[in-house]
């Protein structure tokens, strides 16, 4: 355990920033949290550049050291109080997580965590082309799914939780998930892992018909 409490900077409607947050819950540290304001650009200023030159959230200050990017906190969290549950040592098991954390910068982010920027941020976001990403995206993650629990492993690992937040809000940008159930009950399990923390919702679901 850290000697100290972990501060964490993030933005409460980041999906990058939430899934560092709910990593440091799952593995029940003691973190604190300090806000960014992204709207008003406080992730540019002068003092927050000191910490992300790339001006970006998240960023953690563990005693001292400090790590900027959602995966690499992932990586960092993982090897220092995680063990190899949540990222495996041996040769194929790290390729096979590190596999997703490359989709979760890649395809995650450019197909449902942009189409949400563009719908509730009112970013300039070709958004057919991030849906059509999406969807891509969902159909092989379905299939992947339909034969095992979790993404990487036979139990959840750092894979599941950088892939977890941008899936779970894509209906926040007009990304359906109904056509997946593979892939909703992956995220149901995600959500029923120990101190699970969920992200914030900014858009809540219609109220289901009488």
């Amino acid at each position: 355990m850290p000697a100290t409490p972990i501060k964490l900077y993030r933005s409460i409607i980041s999906g990058h920033a939430h899934r560092a947050e709910l990593f440091l819950s799952l593995l029940d540290l003691q973190y604190e949290t300090i806000d960014i304001d992204l709207r008003a650009g406080q992730q540019k200023s002068e003092e927050f550049l000191k910490l992300n030159p790339f001006g970006q959230v998240p960023v953690i200050d563990d005693g001292g050291t400090v790590v900027s990017d959602s995966n690499a906190i992932l990586v960092y969290l993982a090897h220092k109080y995680g063990g190899e549950q949540w990222l495996p040592r041996d040769p194929v098991g790290a390729s096979n997580v590190q596999r997703w954390l490359s989709v979760a910068s890649g395809e995650i982010a450019f197909g449902p965590g942009l189409a949400r920027i563009g719908k509730q941020f009112g970013r300039p976001v070709n958004m057919e082309a991030a849906a059509d990403l999406a969807h891509r995206l969902f159909k092989l993650m379905e299939s992947h799914l339909q034969a095992r629990n979790y993404l990487a492993a036979g139990h959840p690992t750092i894979a599941d939780i950088a892939a977890y937040s941008y899936i779970a809000r894509a209906p926040e940008g007009d990304v359906s998930l109904q056509e997946y159930p593979a892939l909703r009950a992956w995220l149901r399990r995600i959500e029923g892992l120990p101190r699970f923390l969920p992200m914030i919702e900014l858009v809540k679901p219609a109220a289901s018909a009488a």
